[in-house]
């Protein structure tokens, strides 16, 4: 038999892609990222987030139900299940909802959409077990939610966000666990230790490490100078003592998608009135989206006009996007790397969905994610068009008039489509890496 004329086949494009999106990593981060990589397909799905822009740059379907500059809004780019979560920074208050914008991007509301859809099919599958009929039923009431938040903006509805007060069930008995669970001080005890000379990072040789001495000069040179010069609000004007450095460590291990880039805790004092009012920034290696690489140089040079480097593209996005951004939010630079830098929040925690008993539980749930991305999409478009802050919503509503089963239909057989796709490329990859042994 002939050997084929090109290598333009899904196993062998999904295999370079992988390979190359995770060239720059050592060794030992590779194996590691692989392996979390190889735990199932939603895991799979989350870390190659890369794959999904390349199916989806170019796809026709967006077309239908968007595709003009008016259904454009600050996307958060790694719209997934499990990037909806509890969170809550400066002012010690619980909220649930998003807080992971480092993809985050200006484009077309349905990438998000269609990302979202796709991981609710996989993780039904995966932690829930819901039937084929009950994905498809919860798939509606998501995209029912999101469009009835444009819709309600539209008229002039002000929804509030979801907190411990205003949560229902199945997010209520999870929020308060977490508020007993955590607080500020058992993070503090946590990742850190009091001695003689103050309180200074814990040893956890599977979660820190130290730095070497020129590193952590450079380090702590760009956190008295550059990041505080790029901080908005009150903070920017709190006296020199609270920004000082008590101790930094490398961070280890630390999440999927973004294994191997550089990050690092840095405890500053914050306040001096009481024993736990120290706060931990996450100073986090930021590149460039994944949709970035796929972008005509016309349109790169006008992001770069826009976006001068990573770290001002994601403190704008989280600005734009986020119901309550961090106070602490600013970045830095390390050489030629560029870093975002943010308070680590004591309240986060993932919702456990592989808990809620059954498909009503969970197409609550499922409802507010639709309405939590809608209102992150309205917020990301009023910072876009500040002076008709409802554009966004009118145009998105006024594409899905008449049609909202039409766009059901079409957005939830792409979301069960795809999440066999990504199945079938979880085995492919697996396969490959028990090939190699």
């Amino acid at each position: 038999m002939s050997q084929p004329l090109t290598h333009h086949n899904r196993p062998r494009q999904v295999l370079d892609a992988i390979d190359t999106a995770n060239a720059h990593l050592s060794e030992t981060d590779r194996a590691v990222k692989f392996a979390k990589l190889a735990a199932s397909p939603y895991r799979f799905f989350r870390g190659t987030n890369h794959l999904y822009w390349d199916d989806v740059w170019h796809d026709w379907r967006f077309a239908l139900f968007g595709g003009l500059p008016n259904t454009q809004t600050w996307l958060q780019g790694d719209a997934h299940a499990y990037n909806f979560g509890a969170y809550g920074h400066h002012d010690d208050s619980i909220r649930y909802g998003m807080d992971d914008f480092d993809d985050a991007m200006i484009g077309d509301y349905q990438y998000d959409v269609w990302r979202l859809a796709i991981s609710l099919v996989l993780d039904a599958r995966e932690n829930v077990g819901l039937s084929r009929k009950g994905i498809r039923k919860a798939l509606k009431a998501l995209l029912e939610s999101y469009h009835d938040e444009l819709a309600g903006h539209v008229r002039g509805e002000v929804p509030g966000a979801v907190t411990l007060e205003s949560a229902k069930e199945p997010l209520k008995p999870f929020l308060e666990k977490v508020s007993r669970q955590h607080s500020r001080a058992r993070m503090l005890d946590k990742w850190t230790r009091l001695t003689d000379d103050g309180r200074c990072f814990a040893e956890r040789p599977d979660k820190l490490a130290g730095l070497p001495a020129h590193l952590a000069s450079q380090l702590h040179k760009a956190i008295e100078n550059e990041y505080r010069q790029s901080l908005r609000g009150t903070v920017a004007e709190a006296e020199e003592h609270h920004f000082r450095v008590k101790d930094m460590a490398r961070r280890l291990d630390a999440g999927t998608g973004s294994l191997g880039l550089e990050r690092y805790y840095v405890l500053i004092e914050g306040g001096h009135d009481q024993e736990h009012d120290d706060v931990i920034l996450d100073v986090k290696e930021q590149t460039s989206p994944e949709a970035w690489r796929l972008m005509s140089r016309e349109e790169k040079r006008a992001w770069r006009r826009a976006f001068p480097h990573e770290g001002i593209r994601h403190a704008a996005a989280f600005h734009a996007i986020a119901e309550h951004p961090d106070i602490y939010l600013g970045w830095l630079h390390l050489g030629d790397k560029v870093f975002s830098v943010r308070e680590r929040s004591p309240f986060k925690e993932d919702f456990p969905t592989h808990k809620l008993d059954g498909a009503k539980p969970y197409r609550r749930l499922v409802k507010r994610w639709g309405r939590i991305l809608a209102r992150e999409h309205l917020r990301g478009a009023r910072a876009l068009h500040q002076d008709d802050p409802a554009r966004f919503a009118r145009s998105v509503c006024a594409r899905l008039d008449g049609r909202l089963e039409h766009f059901i239909d079409v957005v939830s057989t792409l979301s069960v489509s795809y999440a066999d796709c990504v199945a079938q490329d979880y085995r492919t990859f697996v396969d490959a890496r028990i090939a190699k042994r």
